[in-house]
């Protein structure tokens, strides 16, 4: 999948569903999102998973991180690459973007913003992977989310604590194109 389709996929609907488990991906797949982030499983079972959301017609986006049995090294990247047929990835390593990115993949650099220096670091680690898009986390900051989309020239993502549409609503307006929620609720927004 190229980065332009990606992109207009979360325009059209920018509610992102982020699955944990089984019965949230069986969910996710009967809502209108068109977009999902697998948070869950095992290197025995992502393939599968993988292949369940993209039977749907969705777009399948792993959480490297979240993976059990897989280490925070290239060779996971490239295990998701060759035997998946996941769009991309999400990660909190810089290592494993870059990685992706080499092998094609459309890639997530999540972040957490703990604090103002955290903010302040996002746009200088961005320079350094070239992650195609950025999720924040809390999503639920739209002062943060629009002090950070003022200094990067990259798609953000708001997600965690996002609790209903006015949520939504300010995250979007603060700049963010999309939105990731585990809550189900959102996923009809």
């Amino acid at each position: 999948m190229e980065l332009r389709e990606f992109l207009t996929i979360l325009e059209e609907d920018p509610v992102v569903a982020a699955v944990k488990s089984e019965e949230g991906l069986e969910r996710c797949l009967q809502s209108s999102c068109g977009i999902v982030f697998i948070l869950y499983g095992s290197i025995l079972t992502i393939g599968p998973i993988v292949d369940r959301v993209k039977a749907a017609g969705k777009v399948a986006m792993v959480h490297l991180d979240l993976l059990e049995g897989l280490s925070a090294q290239n060779v996971a990247v490239d295990f998701i690459a060759q035997n998946t047929r996941a769009d991309g990835i999400l990660s909190i390593k810089p290592g494993l973007i870059q990685r992706a990115k080499a092998k094609g993949l459309i890639t997530i650099q999540r972040f957490f913003l703990l604090d103002s220096i955290a903010l302040k670091n996002i746009p200088h680690q961005l320079s350094q992977n070239g992650a195609d898009l950025v999720e924040v986390l809390p999503g639920a900051m739209p002062k943060a989310i629009a002090q950070l989309a003022a200094s990067i020239q990259k798609p953000i993502i708001a997600g965690g604590m996002i609790r209903d549409k006015e949520d939504v609503t300010r995250a979007l307006g603060a700049g963010a194109v999309g939105i990731s929620a585990s809550n189900e609720t959102i996923w009809g927004l």
